[in-house]
């Protein structure tokens, strides 16, 4: 059974948060978005541990604190350290994708130029993710 997802997206670049909401609207997903422009902000949101997300989608590159250093922080919480947390980067730098699974992510989307694809990318993300059994802490 497909459940409907809350879905923290951590980005700084407004088009790409139209981006995403844009493609759950025309796939006319249920899903709910809680938007964070940095990894600051993300964790401000993730105190409230009665409201912690289903997934994380998480860009690297941003201000104040970047992708990997809000995944580090992630994941040496008891609690938080269970959130799947995809990167949904424009990085396609080994280095980047050693990193981070090192550090415990769910995947790594590099995201597309052409909007098709990347519905095509963050339609199968979200099939799989609203399938899955999540754990609940």
């Amino acid at each position: 059974m497909k459940k409907k997802l809350t879905i923290l997206l951590i980005e700084d670049d407004m088009i790409e948060v139209m981006k995403l909401n844009r493609t759950i609207s025309s796939l006319q997903l249920p899903h709910q978005i809680i938007e964070a422009k940095n990894g600051e902000e993300a964790l401000v949101h993730l105190e409230k541990k009665d409201q912690l997300p289903d997934i994380i989608f998480l860009d690297l590159n941003m201000p104040k604190m970047n992708g990997i250093e809000f995944l580090s922080i992630l994941k040496n919480d008891e609690l938080l350290k269970y959130i799947p947390t995809i990167i949904l980067t424009t990085s396609s730098n080994r280095k980047d994708l050693l990193e981070c699974y090192k550090i415990g992510i769910a995947g790594y989307i590099i995201k597309p130029l052409k909007y098709e694809n990347y519905v095509e990318k963050l339609k199968s993300a979200l099939e799989y993710w609203s399938q899955n059994e999540l754990i609940k802490g």
